[in-house]
């Protein structure tokens, strides 16, 4: 099979010829993690397409690599972003754009940014083209702030404005939302129309424990703008796969997700979901794309920790509906690249 065909065959609740693998739920320069040489195009099966940016952003992103272990905004692709937002959380006093917003005029007067038009789905369509030449399955993430509609809400307004919002001032908060959903429908109709595989739709709703709001207030605010965010990709290519990510534990909305019609959720991080009891809960037909390690692992195992790392997920989880990933980031510099090869040749070999 090619790395396509597996992770559409996972997705959809089957077993492929081996359990595929990724490097994340968003782009990740393999390339750039390997030494010189050591990289092969044959060691994952799905790439991520990336919008094209405008100048200032390319300046953010290089500007957003890491100088030093812990200098860091968020991913590069994510900082990039940053500017058409007026997001600024390196500036004091401009973190949170809207954070003094006191109507709903002030909502509505915020610029938003320019959804993908035909330019984009032409790069789009030449990147997914790219991707299936080399017999990859393609994944696209709209570009936003953190997250499609949470975390773009609360980066905007501020965590305790927002959350507030949601209790006390839903009128401003059903606004907010409605405008970052518009916005997100539009960039998943666009990743759909160039053709990709796999639509990565992500908030990080979720901390150690519990989710950061009540599954009552996510059903009220966010299911029906999800729902409508796939539903619009999925006007364009009915079979699209999309999955949902989110950090920590959300346990709770697992069966909503699977009602809009999410195939995959990412990453189960081990500390925070029981990936095996999620599976004895709804079989192959939520498809688990993450799960190996712990947020320390990939920095501070050694790579037989990582080999066995893979075996135990796979004996555990099993090869139908299953994507092997790390669970934490590996696109940092303090994760050697033995780790992370020891994980993608133990994913090819024991899958």
């Amino acid at each position: 099979m090619t790395g396509r065909e597996r992770i559409l065959a996972a997705l959809d609740g089957q077993e492929p010829d081996r359990v595929p693998l990724a490097l994340a739920f968003y782009r990740v320069d393999g390339a750039a993690l390997a030494p010189k040489g050591a990289w092969r195009d044959d060691l994952v099966d799905v790439g991520f397409v990336d919008f094209p940016v405008s100048a200032e952003e390319s300046e953010l992103r290089r500007l957003a690599m890491p100088t030093e272990g812990d200098t860091r905004l968020g991913s590069p692709s994510q900082v990039a972003r940053y500017a058409s937002w007026s997001y600024h959380p390196e500036t004091a006093g401009q973190g949170n754009p809207l954070e003094l917003a006191t109507s709903l005029a002030d909502l509505e007067r915020f610029p938003f940014p320019v959804a993908g038009g035909p330019r984009m789905v032409e790069d789009l369509t030449r990147q997914v083209d790219d991707l299936h030449r080399l017999g990859l399955a393609a994944g696209g993430n709209t570009p936003h702030l953190g997250g499609e509609l949470f975390e773009a809400a609360w980066r905007l307004r501020g965590l305790e404005s927002f959350l507030i919002d949601l209790v006390e001032r839903k009128e401003m908060a059903h606004l907010l939302l409605d405008r970052l959903a518009e916005l997100a429908r539009d960039n998943a109709a666009t990743l759909a129309g160039a053709g990709v595989d796999v639509l990565a739709l992500d908030d990080d709703i979720g901390m150690p424990g519990r989710m950061m709001i009540s599954p009552a207030t996510w059903r009220e605010f966010f299911r029906p703008r999800l729902a409508g965010i796939i539903e619009a990709a999925r006007a364009v290519k009915a079979d699209l796969r999309v999955i949902y990510h989110s950090d920590g534990h959300f346990e709770p909305i697992l069966d909503d997700l699977v009602e809009i019609g999410i195939a995959a959720i990412n990453p189960l991080q081990p500390e925070h979901m029981d990936a095996a009891r999620i599976r004895r809960r709804f079989g192959p037909r939520l498809a688990l794309w993450g799960t190996v390690g712990r947020q320390t692992t990939f920095a501070f195992a050694d790579p037989d920790q990582i080999r066995q790392e893979v075996r135990t997920r796979i004996a555990a989880l099993g090869r139908a509906g299953l994507v092997l990933c790390p669970a934490y980031d590996i696109d940092e510099p303090d994760i050697p690249w033995a780790n992370v090869a020891a994980f993608l040749d133990e994913g090819a070999a024991a899958g």
